[in-house]
């Protein structure tokens, strides 16, 4: 078993909470992304889950073994951990045989065995046929996969993953999601990875913990975090999103300075703000919609057509069909259907952390 228990983990540098009250289990073979923006404390949990830092409080177990409490401190080497950091950290005088044997050396462990567990894990990141090779003789994609089959090699119950591909160029970072994913599920381990890209948390985790300031916004599978926010932070980090504030009055919500309003039987009283992702609007050239407005620009992406509608006063993003593109004129007179929107209470602050209905 390979489960990671966080126990009320509390993180401070001198009078500075990074971390404040982390609660969470993380499952065996699970794989478990904490996402967040610069700063949030997402990296500091996981140097504390490697025994690279130690919690001010609470306790990390792995497995059924506590590694981190008042009491207790296993070192990073005796916790069965497996770890990848964003620079890669590859010796650049040793091969990359060499590189990924490494760990097995150092654990002392027969050449025989060392040369066929190295072997298998050259062909699983393949790098077989550059076993020989220099770290300065391979592109920055191939030394993340030294970097990852160093980690692998010596089978450990838990794979740590620091930013591993904001390195790498767009295309290689897609296709290194993927390989990632496919050795996690063969190797049946538990991974915890750390990342701000939310694209990457949503096509590898099974549940992403969304972290801001310090503290746990929400946790879900990628569709519950997409789909139903638990805050405005969370909608706005995690996709695209306009905010609209408005009013509730009897069966529908006024837009503040927009002279509109959208039909609404939520349980919402008073002041609110409604959240309106850009692929939930439909274009509805001279149609009946919810809302009315004037085409500014349109960028065409190939599969999507980008556009900016003024409806009125603030400047909402529209995600539209590519078809689209050569179908509409800029300054042209526009309905927007709403096919999905969400409402949070109004509490008049703009750190986004309000709740949803």
């Amino acid at each position: 078993m390979s489960t990671i228990t966080i126990k009320n983990v509390t993180k401070a540098f001198g009078d500075v909470v990074v971390l404040k009250e982390f609660d969470e289990v993380f499952g065996d073979k699970e794989f478990v992304t904490l996402l967040g923006p610069s700063g949030c404390g997402k990296t500091t949990m996981l140097r504390m889950i490697a025994g690279f830092e130690k919690p001010t409080t609470g306790e990390i177990h792995i497995g059924d073994r506590v590694v981190s409490s008042d009491k207790t401190f296993v070192p990073p080497e005796k916790r069965g951990i497996g770890m990848v950091f964003q620079s890669y950290a590859v010796w650049p005088h040793m091969t990359v045989y060499d590189n990924v044997a490494y760990p097995l050396k150092i654990a002392k462990i027969p050449k025989a065995e060392i040369k066929n567990k190295v072997e298998s894990i050259l062909g699983v990141v393949h790098l077989s046929q550059y076993a020989s090779r220099y770290p300065s003789q391979l592109s920055g994609g191939q030394q993340q996969r030294v970097a990852l089959g160093r980690a692998l090699v010596a089978e450990p119950k838990v794979l740590l993953l620091d930013e591993p591909l904001s390195n790498l160029d767009a295309k290689l970072r897609e296709s290194m999601r993927f390989e990632i994913k496919e050795i996690q599920k063969n190797f049946g381990i538990t991974v915890v990875y750390v990342t701000h890209d939310q694209t990457e948390a949503m096509a590898m985790s099974d549940r992403i913990i969304v972290i801001n300031r310090g503290v746990i916004q929400q946790v879900g599978t990628p569709t519950e975090i997409y789909q139903k926010p638990a805050n405005q932070f969370v909608a706005d980090f995690v996709g695209k999103v306009n905010f609209l504030k408005g009013e509730v009055k009897e069966g529908h919500i006024e837009l503040v300075g927009l002279d509109q309003s959208i039909p609404y039987d939520g349980v919402y009283k008073g002041k609110v703000v409604v959240a309106i992702r850009p692929e939930n609007i439909t274009l509805i050239p001279n149609g009946q919609g919810s809302l009315k407005g004037k085409l500014l620009t349109q960028f065409y992406l190939g599969d999507v057509n980008d556009c900016r509608i003024d409806i009125g006063g603030e400047v909402i993003r529209v995600i539209a069909e590519s078809e689209s593109y050569g179908a509409l004129q800029e300054n042209q007179e526009i309905s927007l259907y709403l096919k999905d929107f969400l409402v949070y209470e109004d509490d008049g602050k703009d750190d986004h952390t309000s709740i949803i209905t």
